[in-house]
């Protein structure tokens, strides 16, 4: 019977916990809408609590308040992709709500755990439910119910989970896109198992062992998003340094909420960070500083990146929230173990892809510095920083190359001296293209910014991998083992046959009228492969012009890029 937490216990139930999701992120991984292999929500999920793990291991917390603060703190500078983000949110409040306990029964652990799902909450403006928010909220709530007649916090965590996995369920019919595909919330199991791992270490049993997983069969590649039309052109963020730690931010909150939309704020003692979408952007700085100390601003007319942003643009909305909390949070501490290239030039050039001959191409179009990561490895902010700060330039233009990846390296503009601009190509192609119309010699980066950006709209992305499961998707009957073409982003077509599936790309780049054909063929894929496919191309397309490069990319096949 556990009827105080301490320090060294919490300790040993995150490394716990930190195991059992690590034993099973392939099933979570594999709990996606699509049934395409490159679902990261298990891997994001295990490697954002790993974080706090190699802290934790650092030290032996003397207060359960240190040991849930160093928790926190590793939560949020290793934070990848949304569900790693929520994750650090939920282990942040928890850390607000344990703030000053040497140790804490069970009903004060409950209560925080409610400040937890408040604190992620908050960071989304428009919570959608059947995700790992309504999870973790319900679970909150029946620990707290539990621990108002429960001193034992097995019990306690027990009946927890044991909500949590009633609520787990229902997202399938409560999510109209988990519906279709039959799954349930991939970062809702993840919490629960790490919860799990953290009752099993109350309980005295031995750690999962990693090797021991069994993917679960269902399996997709990425969320269905809707997209919006752009109301409020400006999407503005800021950083204002506290008169008063304790100052209500709650009229501010709603004035923000008058003049602009998808709006979070996220703050600690020092200091406050904004991310708001408005029309008078101007007017949101001057109200803030009447709470503080302005420190940073950045603003982007997201009018101008209309392409980019309307493809996808719901879930990189909420990407936005979550990560610039997370951005406001990591502020202070995540620099100082960085070194930092004194400027040598005026440009440098950051990109993130996965695979060494994707690599080489930007290096060849003078990319400086590689971060290795795409789809199925979200790097970290962190990991982008130290990208950034060992370039020796005085403005650093960063390709994430990926949707879900654009607010991590945003962070960066907080957390470095460099001057940090982040074109936001979604696409490795789209990062190929912003490169090729860099102009070396232009004579201020917002030149560079607007050419690289413009250049952007001008490619569309294809992509080949396989199906992972059966699936009827979208009016496609999908099988196991069947080849599945993407195209920006959506279902394009499937097929038992690549050839197959190829000729109907070609035909398509054909109407599209391209001029300009490129196919990087993946890791799995024979050379003498892809020069047939690039043939295909060339039957199809007479007038482009067609070349065919080793990209070494895992999980695709083929990533075609059509100009």
């Amino acid at each position: 019977m556990n009827e105080q937490i301490t320090g060294g216990l919490f300790k040993r139930m995150i490394l716990h916990g930190a195991a059992a999701i690590t034993a099973q992120k392939q099933a979570i991984n594999d709990l996606n809408v699509f049934p395409v292999p490159d679902g990261d929500t298990g891997t994001n999920m295990s490697m954002t609590i790993g974080a706090a793990v190699t802290e934790l291991k650092k030290t032996e917390p003397a207060t359960l308040d240190q040991a849930v603060s160093i928790t926190a703190s590793a939560l949020l500078r290793g934070a990848r992709g949304n569900s790693g983000v929520i994750l650090s949110l939920l282990f942040r409040g928890l850390s607000k709500g344990l703030k000053g306990c040497e140790t804490a029964d069970a009903a004060a652990f409950a209560a925080a755990m409610q400040e937890g799902v408040s604190s992620a909450y908050k960071a989304v403006m428009k919570p959608a439910e059947g995700t790992v928010l309504t999870v973790s909220r319900l679970a909150a709530k029946r620990a707290a119910e539990r621990a108002a007649g429960e001193a034992d916090f097995e019990k306690v965590l027990e009946a927890a989970i044991q909500e949590g996995y009633e609520a787990l369920a229902a997202t399938t019919d409560m999510n109209p896109v988990l519906k279709k595909a039959g799954v349930v919330d991939a970062g809702g199991k993840g919490y629960l198992l790490i919860l799990e791992g953290m009752l099993a270490e109350l309980r005295g049993e031995p750690m999962p062992e990693a090797a021991g997983e069994e993917p679960e069969k269902a399996k997709a590649g990425f969320e269905v998003f809707s997209t919006e039309e752009i109301t409020f052109a400006f999407d503005t963020v800021f950083i204002v340094r506290k008169h008063d730690p304790n100052v209500d931010l709650e009229p501010f909150r709603a004035y923000l909420n008058s003049i602009g939309d998808s709006l979070v704020i996220g703050e600690d003692d020092e200091a406050f960070k904004v991310h708001v979408h408005t029309n008078i952007p101007g007017s949101a700085l001057t109200e803030g500083q009447k709470y503080g100390t302005l420190e940073l601003a950045k603003i982007e007319n997201m009018r101008t990146q209309y392409e980019d942003i309307a493809a996808g643009k719901k879930a990189q909305s909420v990407d936005d929230l979550e990560m610039e909390e997370a951005a406001m949070e990591a502020a202070g501490g995540s620099k100082s173990g960085h070194v930092v290239a004194p400027p040598e030039k005026k440009y440098g050039f950051l990109s993130v892809c996965a695979g060494d001959g994707l690599a080489a191409v930007f290096q060849d179009l003078g990319v400086d510095g590689v971060v290795s990561g795409g789809q199925t490895m979200n790097p970290s902010t962190e990991s982008i920083l130290e990208g950034v700060d060992q370039i020796p330039a005085e403005t650093v233009f960063v390709l994430p190359n990926n949707g879900n990846i654009i607010m991590a390296a945003q962070q960066c503009a907080a957390l470095t001296e460099k001057n940090v601009v982040v074109i936001p190509s979604k696409t490795v192609p789209q990062g190929i293209t912003a490169m090729m119309n860099v102009d070396f010699e232009a004579p201020d980066a917002e030149t560079l910014t607007g050419a690289m950006t413009e250049a952007l709209s001008g490619v569309t992305t294809a992509q080949i991998t396989y199906a992972a499961r059966d699936s009827d998707f979208d009016g496609f009957d999908i099988k196991s083992g069947d080849y599945l073409a993407l195209e920006e982003g959506k279902l394009f077509g499937t097929d038992a046959s690549l050839h197959s599936l190829l000729k109907k790309l070609a035909a398509d780049a054909a109407n599209r009228g391209a001029s300009f054909v490129s196919l990087y063929f993946g890791e799995d894929v024979k050379e003498e492969d892809a020069q047939a496919a690039g043939k295909l191309f060339e039957d199809a397309c007479p007038g482009a012009e067609v070349m065919v490069l080793s990209g070494g990319q895992p999980v695709y096949y083929y990533i075609i890029s059509m100009e």
